[in-house]
């Protein structure tokens, strides 16, 4: 594109929020100054959408890094597979690198392995770096989906709320309108029209 069109169309954008067309009243110069600040506040919170995406996903995968796979041995049966509707939990038994071995309780919400598994079964656990089951991280898929959704979120609740405050703006300047077109025609209509 060349600079002679780029200025045009900047010539034509100042000469639409500025223009002195006689029919052109001051509310209107005003809406469109409106307009322009509320896309210019929507390219903003798109681009806060996206560093709040980028944020989730560098989070999670920040989370994800410092877990590590482990197999641990079911010291007692696990929870009947029937009782997923509540959190259940049993005594496991897991090695820890570096730090030997270790025992606790294991549950539904980390590990849901353990439902239905019998007393000396060995199942995969994810340890966080204190050596303690957590729950297993989201692949790489399902982290760039959230980091998606987070970002899609921040950028349609900004859009609903910049369309709110067009809205209520255009609201308050059509009132302006219509009060000034009637103060016009209590000037005008006299003149126009005669009672016989």
């Amino acid at each position: 594109m060349t600079t002679n069109v780029k200025a045009r169309r900047v010539s034509r954008l100042a000469r639409l929020l500025t223009g002195r067309n006689a029919l052109r009243r001051p509310v209107d110069r005003i809406e469109g100054v409106v307009l322009v600040a509320l896309f210019v506040a929507f390219l903003a919170a798109v681009a806060f959408a996206c560093i709040v995406g980028t944020h989730t996903y560098q989070s999670q995968r920040a989370a994800a890094v410092g877990l590590r796979p482990a197999a641990a041995v079911v010291l007692r049966d696990g929870p009947a597979l029937g009782d997923l509707a509540r959190v259940g939990q049993v005594e496991a038994r897991w090695f820890v690198p570096g730090r030997g071995q270790h025992s606790g309780v294991l549950t539904t919400a980390t590990t849901p392995a353990i439902a239905g598994a019998s007393a000396g079964t060995r199942i995969s656990v994810w340890l966080n770096p204190s050596g303690q089951p957590v729950a297993p991280p989201a692949g790489h898929a399902v982290m760039i989906i959230y980091a998606l959704i987070a970002g899609a979120l921040v950028a349609g609740l900004a859009g609903l709320v910049l369309l709110l405050v067009y809205a209520l703006s255009r609201l308050v300047l059509d009132r302006r309108r219509l009060a000034a077109w009637e103060s016009a025609w209590d000037r005008t209509g006299p003149r126009w029209t005669t009672r016989r």
